[in-house]
């Protein structure tokens, strides 16, 4: 990347920040769960096209996948993902969400940003905008992928539906997250960056009967209470100081009245693990204390266990991870990244896309939240130390990242993270550009 070229792609971004202000306001009130990201793919895929981007839509479903073909060169995928959660917000901003929605079981919920998802959208937008405006600056192609259902496991959606086949195959990977850090710095690191998850639905399975007369009944509910309780233990217990795991049971549900012992209760797990031999312990110890539990209450029935989603563990190419630093840093300022000191135990299936297409893949995270909410703390620190009191963390329904100048730094983020790839030293030289050769790009797209 040339000196030059950052900011020659960079041009007319301050003018362009009040539009995607208004993108991000409308996207944050108008949230939509998994697989039903109509509205938001629909604003993504006019902007595009008016950009002059070739748009496909309802790729995995809901997904939007918008190609630029800009003259020979490399190939860059450049992702965001789309889907808001069943959070109830409670930031009290003039543009919070009053959404509700039908989530997959049949309950209406209310539908918050409460991950951030509306900003990465909105950053990607401003990046497409800019390479769009500024071709005479870079040559190749980008592949802009607005995914669905990130929570539950989009981006295998996706694959399915043929997206190897159907677009340009890319050289590189890259993708962001908003984090609740402050805002204008960016972490990342090499390997290992963020925890494989594993979701699941467990049954219980006891007797029911009247509240009066228990000696008659099995119950689930003190069965499921034993095995809360004693899930605790893999964790505490099972897995080495040195080592990382997170057992979490979100969900808890049974019966329906206070004198009724129900027949049956449903757990549901999720487990975090940031290397595979700690998984597959993980997993077999709940396996393990489900079905102990039940035969100790002498369930009448075997536990059922099912997978719901489950997410890979997210590593970053080594030697592309130093490519993507060296530029952000170029253009953000070397102070303001940083390497993680560990993984992440949140989890992505960013990292589903650059394993299908067999190339390297990078993500970082970039902070969103009020800097003065960090008086005398290194960023990097807080991976280890934890959050401040008064910062609320991603799924949190106080969660919201200050538009500025979050938006900014994830557009330039992303930009600055591509250009490496996209200019080279002569990418100005004489030649195609605007119009390129599409001849690959129309026999992928038929």
């Amino acid at each position: 990347m040339t000196a030059a070229s950052l900011p020659r792609l960079l041009t007319a971004l301050p003018d362009r920040l009040p539009d995607l202000l208004a993108v991000y306001e409308d996207l944050h009130a108008h949230p939509e769960l998994s697989f039903q990201e109509f509205r938001t793919a629909g604003i993504v895929a006019d902007r595009l096209r008016r950009q002059g981007w070739d748009v496909t839509e309802g790729v995995g479903r809901t997904g939007v996948v918008g190609v630029l073909v800009n003259g020979e060169g490399p190939v860059v995928l450049l992702r965001a993902d789309m889907d808001g959660l069943p959070v109830r917000e409670r930031t009290g901003l003039p543009y919070a969400s009053r959404e509700t929605a039908v989530d997959a079981d049949g309950n209406e919920v209310p539908v918050m940003h409460a991950c951030g998802h509306d900003m990465h959208v909105t950053c990607l937008l401003g990046a497409t905008a800019q390479l769009a405006a500024a071709r005479e600056e870079w040559r190749g192609t980008v592949v802009a992928v607005f995914q669905p259902a990130e929570e539950v496991g989009g981006a295998p959606a996706m694959i399915e539906d043929g997206f190897l086949e159907r677009f340009p195959r890319a050289d590189v990977c890259l993708g962001q997250h908003v984090a609740p850090a402050p805002a204008g710095f960016v972490g990342t690191r090499p390997g290992p960056l963020m925890a494989a998850s594993d979701s699941l639905r467990v049954r219980l399975f006891g007797r029911g009967g009247h509240g009066s007369t228990p000696e008659s009944t099995v119950d689930p509910v003190v069965m499921a209470a034993a095995v809360v309780m004693r899930l605790q233990t893999i964790v505490s217990r099972e897995t080495g100081a040195a080592q990382t795991a997170v057992v979490t049971v979100g969900s808890l549900h049974a019966g329906t009245k206070e004198n009724i012992i129900p027949d049956t209760a449903e757990l549901r797990i999720n487990i975090r693990s940031t290397t595979p031999a700690v998984r597959d312990r993980v997993l077999a110890a709940v396996e393990r204390i489900v079905r102990a539990e039940a035969a100790a209450s002498g369930a009448p029935e075997d536990p059922e266990i099912t997978a719901i989603n489950s997410f890979p563990l997210t590593v970053n190419d080594g030697p592309a991870t130093d490519t993507v630093v060296t530029a952000i840093a170029e253009a953000l300022g070397r102070e303001r990244v940083f390497t993680l000191p560990q993984p992440l135990t949140g989890s992505e299936d960013f990292g589903v896309f650059g394993t299908a297409l067999g190339v390297p893949s990078v993500f970082w995270h970039f902070g969103g939240a009020d800097p003065a909410l960090f008086r005398d703390i290194d960023p990097a620190s807080l991976v280890t130390d934890g959050l401040p009191d008064t910062v609320p963390a991603n799924h949190s329904p106080h969660f919201a990242p200050v538009p500025d100048p979050t938006i900014r730094i994830g557009v330039t983020a992303l930009l600055a993270a591509a250009a490496p790839w996209l200019c080279p030293e002569d990418a100005r030289a004489d030649g195609d550009r605007a119009d390129g050769d599409r001849s690959g790009w129309n026999d992928r797209n038929g």
